[in-house]
């Protein structure tokens, strides 16, 4: 390019803030790669980890699930079910999670040391519980850690700020910023646009790093810049996404946030409007106009409502698609509060569906998860690359600014011998 057009005289501002927007994010993005090329596989490597939790003991044809939540409660009465899976895989468990009940003498949570627990779906036998996101190396922890830490680094909730989602939001959008700089770095001229897609692996060393930073992210930029944009959404799509996408479409209300609070419901109240919603689902659902069964039911009883997923067993995680419909109704009266059905409304409302399929990689299935995997360990190797680089040109900067001090020193030496001996 030549020295007189805008983009040479805007490339050294570019490299400097690519330069330090790298390194500010570097860290993040290097934990938020490596957890997100292990959490891609969770299912199946927490299974793996830990057979007793998630493979029943027990042949025989499943217990109904609203008498398998009956009896948690049961053996636990400071517990409530707050998610349970209305139907198991063949040689699975039923894994619920829990929340603490409210102490009507003290009006604060009983203490629970756990929040998920694994039941024997023929006999109702409990073979294990956990507090899943636990900060944990435990092998019954790790991969829920692991996941918590990818989304939160497990950094504090104060004053009614989440700065771990706030964090890694805010992380997300550096990162985009610095995708789009990155990418009008890479290439300085159409002539050298070869070398931005080569890499010199005989040469090794320096050479191969830098390409390995610069080359790498101009192959896989269009993948950078879908898991930046959709980190975003994971974290700030209420605060931020949102608010963005509905200046160009017309946006749904979120099923799962613009629900108005009603009265709580009391203990005998939320068994009983279980056992009715789950009862009613597949008509209210078929209503809807979704096919799928009763896949799994949540509860917020201090909200009084339900909701409740549609999906065969296993498929809680949508391995294809836009994900799984989801309604939000009232606990007492049954009636539709809200929903989300994948592919209907908007293009503002599909796209918003599409983020956690996309940040995931399960909206094409298992090439998808594949790909999300690789390109989180990519993100890992383009941080350590990234400050290896600028490691390396921070000490060719020093070392003439060195030697030109010692210059300095050096001649005023000679200075003053020449005077102590005039």
């Amino acid at each position: 390019m030549p020295a007189g057009e805008p983009g040479c005289r805007m490339r050294p501002l570019l490299v400097r803030l690519h330069r330090w927007f790298g390194l500010g994010i570097a860290a993040f993005l290097f934990v938020a790669g490596l957890t997100g090329a292990v959490i891609a596989w969770d299912h199946e490597l927490d299974g793996m980890l830990n057979p007793s939790f998630f493979h029943s003991a027990t042949e025989g044809a499943p217990l109904p699930a609203l008498e398998l939540a009956t009896r948690l409660e049961a053996k636990e009465p400071h517990a409530v079910v707050t998610f349970m899976p209305l139907s198991v895989e063949p040689g699975h468990t039923w894994i619920a999670r829990v929340a603490p009940r409210i102490d009507p003498h003290t009006a604060q949570p009983y203490p629970l040391d756990f929040n998920q627990v694994a039941l024997d779906p023929a006999t109702g036998e409990e073979q294990g519980r956990r507090m899943w996101g636990k900060a944990s190396l435990a092998r019954l922890n790790l991969i829920p850690f692991l996941y918590q830490l990818h989304y939160t680094l497990f950094l504090p909730t104060k004053m009614g700020i989440d700065f771990g989602v706030w964090t890694m939001g805010v992380v997300g959008m550096v990162w985009l910023l610095d995708g789009f700089i990155a990418i009008v770095l890479a290439f300085p001229s159409l002539k050298s646009w070869r070398k931005s897609l080569a890499f010199r692996v005989k040469r090794g060393g320096y050479a191969l790093t830098f390409d390995l930073h610069r080359s790498g992210g101009v192959w896989l930029w269009g993948l950078l810049i879908v898991v930046a944009v959709t980190s975003i959404s994971m974290n700030l799509g209420a605060q931020v996404v949102r608010p963005v996408v509905s200046v160009f479409s017309t946006l749904a209300p979120d099923p799962f946030r613009s629900v108005a609070p009603g009265p709580a419901l009391t203990p005998a109240e939320t068994t009983a409007a279980r056992a009715r919603i789950v009862s009613e689902a597949a008509e209210v659902g078929r209503r809807e106009g979704i096919t799928a069964p009763p896949g799994g039911l949540f509860a917020v009883p201090a909200f009084g409502v339900f909701g409740v997923g549609y999906y065969g067993a296993g498929n809680d995680h949508g391995d294809a698609g836009l994900g799984n419909p989801w309604l939000v109704l009232n606990a007492r009266t049954g009636q539709v509060l809200g929903k989300q059905i994948p592919g209907q409304g908007s293009a503002g409302d599909i796209f918003i569906q599409a983020q956690f399929p996309l940040h995931s990689g399960r909206i094409v299935g298992l090439p998808g998860r594949i790909a999300i995997s690789f390109t989180g360990l990519a993100v890992a190797m383009l941080s350590v690359t990234g400050v290896l680089i600028w490691l390396k040109k921070a000490r060719a900067r020093r070392k003439p600014a060195k030697q030109g001090k010692q210059a300095k020193a050096a001649a005023g030496t000679v200075r003053t011998r020449e005077r102590a001996t005039g």
